[in-house]
């Protein structure tokens, strides 16, 4: 069966999903229509993902929706912000109904789960790709930002880091492990990463800049010490390697991942030294890991790694989209 754009539309996207009291108009008209409330800061994120590029043509359409949408709540999670609407603009390259069924479930689940609601988006032909904004809240002059890290603060991050990586290796057949326990674990780190979300709006007081982790943290931590306009060092054994991978991998090659590996989508940020403390004792009540890996050390620009207190060189900076 041949559908139209604003069939595709009405079958598979406009459903009840979570409603929020701020939306005046949603799906169905030219444009939303939002009521942005009183001594809140409106936040705007949008990422595209293309088929080949940021996933394989033959990931689960369950899991392709959770992880579009995913990745940008982890952008609101960096600002301190609650997420509060979407946009969803897809290409399709012909319509199959099993996998629209499937993507559009999986879709409204997730935005009920962190009542979000659908305001509108966008169908056409073409090669797979997914478009999605996310509008987030923050109260006014509470939002975290990649600028504002001082001389002195301490520099955290959420979780452990690489195991997306090695998930991906692992899908890729580049690697391999036998135990399936240790499989699974790091498929869904990679294919169902977990938004830091209360994490990111408890640090609102707290941290001095954030940001998440996505294309590796040598690169992210760049972006955020270029913000800020300071330089840090980075302690490399301290950095909170998980269980799978220090028991399944080389040592060496879970460090390279843990580094450069992207798509963690924790948190990196910076606390002073005065806050150092009540962060820890904050983060820990989430039962995630909360690690300091580093501090500012400089107020010039730039990255020191250290191996046992021993500067190193380490060329594998991070994924750059137009360097793959």
């Amino acid at each position: 069966m041949s559908y139209s754009e604003f069939e595709i539309i009405a079958r598979y996207f406009n459903r009840f999903s979570s409603s929020r009291y701020n939306v005046e108009k949603g799906i169905g008209d030219d444009c939303a229509l939002l009521n942005i409330p009183e001594q809140q800061t409106l936040t705007i994120s949008i990422d595209t993902l293309v088929e080949n590029v940021h996933f394989f043509v033959d990931m689960h359409p369950t899991d392709l929706a959770y992880k579009a949408l995913a990745v940008n709540l982890s952008d609101v999670a960096a600002m301190g912000a609650s997420p509060a609407w979407v946009t969803l603009s897809i290409t399709l390259e012909r319509i199959n109904e099993t996998w629209l069924e499937l993507f559009s479930t999986s879709l409204f689940k997730t935005l009920d789960d962190y009542n979000i609601q659908l305001i509108g988006g966008d169908t056409t032909h073409g090669p797979l790709s997914l478009t999605i904004g996310i509008y987030g809240l923050v109260p006014v002059g509470f939002s975290l930002k990649r600028s504002g890290a001082n001389l002195g603060d301490c520099i955290f991050v959420t979780g452990t880091l690489g195991d997306s990586a090695a998930g991906l290796s692992l899908l890729r057949k580049q690697y391999y492990v036998r135990d399936l326990i240790v499989y699974d674990t790091l498929i869904k780190r990679h294919l169902r990463p977990v938004p830091r979300i209360s994490q990111g709006q408890a640090l609102r007081n707290l941290a001095t800049s954030a940001i998440d982790l996505s294309d590796g943290l040598l690169s992210d931590l760049t972006h955020l010490l270029t913000a800020s306009k300071v330089g840090a060092c980075l302690n490399l054994e301290a950095l909170p390697l998980s269980i799978e991978l220090q028991n399944n991998f080389e040592s060496k090659q879970a460090l390279i991942w843990a580094l450069s590996g992207g798509e963690d989508y924790e948190l990196c940020f910076t606390v002073s030294e005065i806050n150092r403390n009540i962060v820890a004792t904050v983060m820990n009540s989430f039962g995630i890991p909360c690690t300091c890996i580093g501090k500012i050390i400089t107020e010039s620009e730039g990255l020191v790694l250290l191996n046992n207190g021993k500067p190193i060189e380490f060329n594998n900076k991070g994924f750059d989209h137009f360097n793959v």
